[in-house]
């Protein structure tokens, strides 16, 4: 894969509006408002999408781990900081803010790294929304998914919700979602699909952890062009997916990774996958 700018290095990187820092390859996102169950701001949201952004030529980060502090994901946005001043905006503010909140459902679709979120207790509106956008959702049997745009007002087709939640659940368990905001259970939820499995609150992170560094040792470049297909595949007939991967897949065949794989299988010895 190709990317629009040169390899950085992200181990080094400073958030302000939340905690991140990498390791083993991973790099952890930790929403850090627990007084408020986390809630974001303006800046918050910028700094999200800059961060994702930005990913998408990191060279020193294979996979990427979203949680909240205190015992909760997310609260959405901040009532205070954000709904309130929303209530007082023109439409051009109005739509830059809302073109800014799908920027960043759209930077972490095509950063190449896989996501996952590691959801416990509250994950509401905007919260919900990041979880739906990342590519692997654990959860606590405490957590409570809620698109609670519905119950200010709004609709539910807010930053992809009514594009992104359909694919996953199905269309009219999205429409049951959207239309009520009621919270969706652990057990309902990994029922359908959306939490990709329940792992005890004791456990959750040490299970996105181990997750993450799994995919991080992996042939980062395959899962990039995994992650890319997914992506671009939801609008392709299929004859134009079928040969979109035989593209993708010939492109993998031309890899370190794929060279390594067989001269592991070949030595009846596990593969040691360099991301190249």
């Amino acid at each position: 894969m190709t990317t629009e700018s040169p390899s950085r290095e992200f181990a080094g990187h400073k958030a302000q509006h939340f905690n991140w820092w990498v390791q083993e390859r991973v790099g952890y996102i930790t929403l850090n408002r627990p007084e408020r169950k986390n809630p974001l701001t303006f800046d918050s949201y910028a700094e999200l999408r800059d961060l994702f952004r930005g990913l998408r030529s990191a060279a020193d980060v294979r996979a990427v781990v979203i949680s909240g502090a205190g015992g909760n994901f997310c609260s959405g946005g901040d009532v205070h900081e954000i709904i309130g001043p929303l209530t007082k905006m023109d439409m051009p503010d109005l739509l830059r803010f809302t073109r800014m909140t799908g920027d960043l459902v759209g930077a972490m679709r095509v950063c190449p790294q896989p996501i996952i979120s590691a959801i416990q207790g509250v994950c509401a509106g905007a919260g919900a929304a990041i979880a739906l956008a990342s590519d692997f959702r654990l959860a606590s049997a405490d957590a409570r998914t809620a698109f609670l745009f519905v119950k200010v007002g709004l609709a539910g087709c807010d930053m992809g919700a009514c594009t992104l939640l359909p694919r996953l659940v199905g269309y009219g368990r999205a429409a049951d979602l959207l239309y009520t905001g009621r919270p969706l259970g652990a057990e309902e939820g990994e029922h359908w699909g959306f939490y990709s499995r329940i792992v005890d609150a004791k456990q959750l992170m040490g299970e996105a952890q181990a997750l993450a560094e799994e995919l991080a040792r992996g042939p980062t470049f395959a899962h990039a062009m995994t992650k890319t297909m997914l992506h671009q595949e939801w609008n392709m007939s299929i004859d134009e997916a079928l040969e979109a991967e035989a593209q993708a897949q010939a492109l993998c065949m031309k890899t370190g990774d794929f060279l390594r794989a067989f001269e592991a299988f070949r030595d009846k010895r596990r593969p040691a996958f360099q991301g190249d």
